[in-house]
């Protein structure tokens, strides 16, 4: 990992049952986020998917880029647009800061109304965990 390093993006079409398994799973009860009607009601076109299931979209983000041995350290990230059923949203990500196995990730997900989510991530990688160089030698750190 290096500071500049561009994440590989990832596509993540939000349908129906992602936004209300997500909302579920994390126990947000909100109608808003599994009654259409009710959502429309309260000004909103459809249901949408609520922050604690963006906010573990964005681990899993890091995770599967970074490895399973990686650990978040924190996960800072702020709502923008609404991810609503039949929308996409794209991840992305760059390393800002590299400080020994811990990096600082600026993460941005897009749909097709706008920035969903921004955000950084603080993530820890075992130095064993590192992609090896030809040498055999890790190539986290600064380069």
């Amino acid at each position: 990992m290096y500071v500049g390093e561009q994440l590989p993006s990832l596509e993540i079409p939000v349908t129906r049952t992602l936004v209300v398994a997500g909302a579920v799973a994390s126990r947000d009860y909100q109608d808003v986020h599994h009654d259409a009607e009710s959502a429309r009601q309260k000004g909103s076109p459809d249901i949408f998917m609520n922050i604690l299931t963006t906010n573990g979209l964005v681990g899993r983000y890091i995770t599967d880029h970074f490895g399973p041995t990686a650990e978040l350290r924190r996960v800072a990230i702020r709502l923008g647009a609404p991810n609503y059923p039949g929308d996409t949203m794209v991840l992305t990500g760059v390393v800002e800061r590299v400080e020994g196995d811990t990096a600082t990730v600026r993460v941005v997900g897009e749909n097709g109304i706008g920035r969903h989510v921004t955000g950084t991530v603080t993530v820890t990688v075992p130095p064993d965990a590192l992609p090896q160089s030809p040498s055999g030698t890790a190539t986290g750190g600064v380069r």
